[in-house]
């Protein structure tokens, strides 16, 4: 307890007789029209002079919304709470977790999974596109009309079913679900419809371990995996991997915490099998593969068509997983080629190279990217890239790769990237380097969520 001296000299109970902190407009009910989409899944509208996010609204929809989170300044958050004038594109909501239907508090306590649920499969990708043109133009000073493209094939459901990997938490009673968005506490509904048909099939109806996480996969063979973690405390005595917050840092938490994992697989062997054409990988289920089920062949199809590497050239894999698109570029560029395969993930460079085991072409750095480039560098003149495919993580390439990516001199530059204002900023980087946005392809791989994957093709 801090003692402090008043503003009379007298000394007084800081701690109990703090005043209580402004909750602003917390809880205010707004009547909002909402405006164009905002990286995040949400609407951006205005009131009294400042900027609202809004989530589970529409562009061009006039609704009643509760502000959530408001830290002062110029802006703040809300939910929708009603709809006054909905949008055409308005639908019956497809994830009941996400927008709170299972509860009787309303539909602002749902999960974060879902948060375009709410719209039609047209309305989705006309979001998502008109915020890949705003980052681009805003953080690259880029002006591109963007499509965004369905993954699904005919027949399937446009927007369901896709989703072979799902991450659940485990409550205190040993029920699996997901969490609160941007909470802790864990929704013991397991409705959520991005879900491959199966993979979550008596789930719900088992007791887990209280607190732990489970990490559900079905490889291409249809086999399930279960692999149940525990992360022990760290020296602050935070024990939960993910308490809510951005996507980022949960991930980051995550992988400081996995050397204090304990991880027990509870179905299946725990290596998943996995196909890409005729191709077999065998990656562990804790490991990184695509989530949608289409992706690797999709975004094979891709970095197939805008290499244009030939036999005997060099090209270069950077982030480079398990090797899919090195499998892709070791077979343009031939046996007499080199492909050089980056990825920091020991396990990834393991089962990359078990699955391209018979392309002798293709040489994997288990390094950093950051850490390999200047050993690429190195390589006699003859060696310089003709292609480079970059698959960074969430927060992209940054300034170092890519101008060592750039001093390397190739031909093209395929860089993908699943955040819009990282894959942005790192189009601006190239832009100083002298690379320019030849084309781009931007991915619905994440259906019924804000999240996409762009695909750029730059050259000089």
């Amino acid at each position: 307890m801090t003692r402090r001296s008043g503003p009379g000299g007298q000394g007084r109970d800081h701690d109990q007789r703090r005043e209580p902190r402004d909750p602003g407009w917390v809880g205010r009910e707004l009547d909002l029209v909402l405006g164009d989409p905002a990286h995040g899944g949400f609407c951006v509208a205005r009131h009294e002079g400042r900027v609202v996010f809004v989530r589970q609204g529409i562009p061009g929809e006039r609704v009643l919304a509760r502000v959530t989170e408001d830290r002062g300044g110029g802006y703040c958050f809300a939910a929708v709470t009603e709809v006054l004038e909905p949008s055409e594109h308005r639908v019956e909501p497809l994830c009941p977790v996400a927008t709170g239907n299972h509860l009787d508090s309303g539909p602002t306590d749902g999960a974060g999974c879902c948060d375009l649920s709410h719209m039609d499969a047209v309305a989705q990708r006309d979001w998502k596109a008109r915020v890949v043109e705003g980052q681009l133009r805003r953080i690259a000073h880029i002006e591109r009309v963007v499509q965004v493209e369905s993954l699904h094939d005919e027949g399937e459901p446009e927007l369901t079913g896709w989703r072979t990997r799902v991450r659940l938490a485990v409550d205190r009673d040993g029920n699996a679900g997901y969490r609160r968005y941007r909470g802790s506490e864990v929704i013991a509904d397991l409705r959520c419809p991005q879900a491959m048909a199966g993979l979550l099939d008596g789930i719900g109806d088992r007791g887990w371990r209280p607190g732990c996480e489970l990490l559900v996969v079905a490889d291409s063979s249809g086999q399930r995996h279960i692999v149940e973690t525990v992360t022990a405390p760290d020296a602050r005595g935070r024990a939960s991997v993910a308490q809510g917050g951005s996507r980022q840092r949960a991930a980051s938490r995550r992988a400081r915490a996995a050397h204090r994992s304990e991880v027990r697989i509870l179905e299946g062997s725990g290596d998943t099998a996995q196909m890409v054409g005729d191709t077999a990988w065998e990656v562990p289920a804790t490991g990184f593969w695509q989530a949608h089920r289409h992706a690797p062949e999709r975004y094979s199809a891709v970095v197939r068509e805008w290499s244009t590497a030939g036999p005997g050239d060099t090209a270069w894999d950077l982030y480079s997983g398990a090797g899919v698109f090195a499998h892709v570029l070791a077979a343009q560029v031939g046996a007499s080629g080199r492909v050089e395969a980056v990825e920091a993930d020991a396990r990834a460079v393991a089962a990359g190279e078990r699955a391209l085991s018979g392309l002798p072409q293709v040489r994997f750095h288990a390094m950093p990217t950051v850490r390999a480039l200047p050993v690429l560098a190195e390589a006699p003149s003859s060696d310089r890239p003709s292609v480079v495919v970059l698959d960074p993580p969430r927060a992209g390439a940054g300034r170092e790769v890519i101008e060592s990516v750039a001093a390397a001199g190739p031909d093209r530059i395929i860089h993908i990237g699943c955040d819009p204002a990282a894959f942005a900023r790192d189009c601006a980087l190239y832009a100083e380097q002298g690379y320019g946005l030849a084309d781009l392809r931007v991915l619905d791989a994440f259906p019924l969520t804000h999240h996409m994957e762009c695909v750029a093709l730059l050259q000089r």
